[in-house]
């Protein structure tokens, strides 16, 4: 799922780190994903510059992600959560805020209803992020 929004993307991700730590949720950890690709660069051959930043957060809901474990032990797969900003290098004044719904079609109808609510809570931070809440 992908919200954009015309916003440079340092302002975004400090808003999605409000919206994240405004649940109550601790985030894990900071994934500086275009520090890598630029770092790795040159052993790959690699010339063309992607982004301005692109970074996520990885976090966790004890609360909902113990709802989803006991619905179904294979739900483990999807913790920890994470929403990524980027701004690519081609439009550098419109930022991404993007997550990865999570769903399995093989789940339970209690598996389904607890990812559902996984998905809401990824949602609504990407949308406040994004300054559609």
């Amino acid at each position: 799922m992908t919200y954009s929004r015309r916003t440079p993307i340092a302002d975004v991700l400090d808003d999605l780190r409000i919206a994240i730590e405004g649940r109550g949720l601790v985030i894990d950890y900071q994934s500086h994903v275009n520090r890598m690709l630029e770092r790795t660069a040159s052993d790959l051959g690699a010339e063309r510059k992607l982004y301005v930043d692109a970074q996520a957060f990885v976090f966790c809901s004890a609360a909902l992600s113990r709802k989803t474990m006991e619905a179904d032990p294979a739900n483990a797969a999807f913790c920890p959560y994470s929403i990524m900003a980027y701004a690519t290098a081609q439009q550098p004044g419109v930022t991404h805020i993007t997550y990865r719904r999570p769903w399995r079609p093989d789940g339970s109808p209690a598996s389904k209803a607890a990812l559902k609510e996984v998905e809401a809570m990824l949602d609504g931070i990407a949308r406040e992020a994004a300054g559609l809440r």
